[in-house]
């Protein structure tokens, strides 16, 4: 059974969230982008085997969206945190 620690609500099972995909950060000057740029972002997804960032939701719980750093081959999750805006160099909040 795969746990995920909440940061709002603590540890849960995982049927208790959705998947949300790999953490995909938006281009840094949307207005500027090109539409390969754009087609990077909606479409591709790097789907590698090892440790990878992402989205989840707590959607039989506290609705909050959150990221988790898991192992894709080990489903082990190592962390979870909120997203923070990390160009403004705030470091992500760490669930206990």
């Amino acid at each position: 059974m795969l746990i995920l620690n909440c940061p709002n609500c603590g540890a849960r099972n995982v049927s208790e969230f959705r998947f949300g995909g790999e953490y995909n950060p938006r281009p840094k000057q949307p207005a500027d982008a090109s539409d390969a740029a754009w087609a990077r972002y909606l479409y591709f997804r790097q789907n590698a085997m090892g440790a990878q960032t992402e989205w989840w939701y707590h959607n039989a719980g506290c609705g909050l969206w959150f990221l988790a750093d898991r192992h894709t081959r080990t489903n082990v999750v190592e962390r979870t945190y909120l997203w923070s805006n990390r160009s403004e160099g705030t470091a992500p909040v760490e669930s206990p």
